[in-house]
């Protein structure tokens, strides 16, 4: 079993530098990480979650229009004060501010750097120390302290969080011919898939490989073979936004005001 750090992931990464090319209608003039939800990017919707569990050390992994992240974040405490500026030297005085008390890197990895490669390049601001690891483009009401306490109890290097996804059509219960209950698009019991939401130990970033590797495929393949990858079961609600329609879905459960992954 590996040895562990003793101390709770400090940063949480954000993969945000993919083109986002299932959503081009929306993507052609930023990332997907800034398509809006409720008027707030869903970057901002993630960085809520995480914030709200005491996580709000953030590393963003930028990548296509990755400008348009950082120039977010640059601008982000003036559009979220009030305050009287001296024309005459730039001097500020602000009145109040609505802005959280995160931590925001947000660093290039490469246009075409795949999610592997991206966390390999991240591996100089992640300080040796337990990470956290989640797409810039879905959102879900984990708990992230309880998912943190699984991986530091199993001793493994990573964990990923195992969700069911979202049927695409209603679910049919039948008895002969008749229809005994009908349930539009639940979660379907069809068998987990990666969620996002990992937990990673620094010497996971040995698995990555380089720019032309997705996380997805060769690092947890060998994670898993290794006997090194642990699931966290989450059965609540997790949802990506990977089309317009995704994004329509998420747009109106905001708007009820009953949005599942609004813990914050």
């Amino acid at each position: 079993m590996a040895s562990k750090s003793n101390g709770l992931p400090k940063k949480t990464v954000i993969l945000a530098g993919g083109a986002g090319t299932r959503l081009s209608e929306e993507t052609y003039a930023r990332p997907k990480p800034m398509v809006e939800i409720g008027g707030k990017p869903i970057l901002w919707h993630i960085l809520n979650i995480y914030a709200a569990h005491g996580f709000k050390d953030f590393v963003i992994a930028c990548g296509y229009k990755g400008e348009v992240i950082k120039e977010y974040f640059h601008n982000f405490f003036v559009h979220n004060a009030d305050y009287v500026v001296h024309l005459k030297n730039g001097k500020r005085d602000v009145l109040r501010s609505r802005s959280p008390d995160w931590r925001i890197g947000a660093i290039d990895t490469g246009l075409q750097t795949l999610t592997a490669g991206r966390l390999k390049r991240l591996a100089p601001w992640l300080d040796g120390e337990p990470f956290m690891v989640t797409y810039g483009d879905g959102v879900a009401d984990v708990d992230l302290k309880a998912l943190v306490a699984f991986h530091r109890k199993h001793g493994r290097l990573a964990t990923v969080t195992a969700v069911r996804p979202p049927a695409r059509f209603g679910a049919l219960n039948l008895r002969g011919d008749a229809v005994k209950s009908f349930s539009e698009k639940p979660q379907t019991g069809e068998g987990w898939i990666n969620g996002g939401f990992f937990v990673f130990e620094p010497r996971a970033l040995a698995y990555m490989g380089g720019d032309d590797v997705p996380l997805e495929k060769e690092p947890l393949e060998r994670l898993a073979a290794d006997g090194q990858l642990m699931a966290f079961k989450h059965d609540g609600f997790w949802h990506p936004m990977d089309t317009v329609r995704d994004r329509q879905l998420l747009e109106s459960l905001w708007a009820s005001g009953k949005a599942p992954w609004k813990v914050w």
